[in-house]
């Protein structure tokens, strides 16, 4: 047997940052105009300047998505602000393979993990630097930034998982993260 050279990892994480470089690194951003719908106070909404960018994303998926045989990874960097007293938030979803896990690491900044069950049950986990989060699977999530910084957090999921976004446009979470009293909390939502 030969010797044969050691290959440099192809993507490369920065732990200080969340920041993925390399090869198959994507990103995607989402502005305020794209998140019509999502926010209590439509109106609020409709007054900022719909460019605002809410969040971004860098993702790294060595197989597609919906394709078996690969744990992929998404660094989300979530701005701070509100519409009205809600606080920006990312879109959230159930997962298209409903019995699949999620993992978030925090890296930095201040949130909440919002988790949705099947009955529409909905509780909230504090996410700061260094908290590790499981997302149950056939648990809708979402995440709030409740801070004055942007909210820097790393995802893990199969590949084969998939993103079901259908039932959050139509139907929302019954729980939204508002400012009362000066505090963030997690409010109950009626249906509509």
């Amino acid at each position: 047997m030969s010797a044969s050279e050691i290959s440099p990892a192809r993507v490369t994480l920065d732990p200080q940052t969340g920041v993925l470089r390399g090869a198959g690194v994507t990103e995607s951003v989402k502005t305020l105009r794209q998140l019509a719908g999502y926010f209590r106070d439509e109106a609020a909404r409709a007054a900022m300047d719909p460019e605002t960018v809410l969040y971004r994303v860098q993702s790294y998926e060595p197989q597609p998505e919906g394709v078996e045989g690969a744990i992929c990874c998404a660094t989300t960097f979530l701005m701070p602000g509100r519409v009205g007293d809600e606080y920006f938030m990312t879109r959230g979803h159930y997962h298209a393979a409903q019995d699949r896990p999620e993992m978030e690491v925090t890296v930095s900044g201040e949130g909440v993990l919002v988790l949705m069950d099947e009955n529409r049950q909905t509780r909230a986990e504090i996410m700061r630097p260094g908290s590790v989060h499981a997302v149950p699977p056939r648990t809708a999530h979402r995440v709030a930034n409740i801070g004055t910084e942007p909210l820097v957090f790393v995802s893990y999921w199969p590949s084969e998982t998939g993103h079901d976004y259908g039932e959050i446009v139509a139907r929302g979470f019954s729980g939204r993260v508002r400012q009362i009293n000066g505090k963030p909390a997690l409010v109950p939502e009626p249906e509509a």
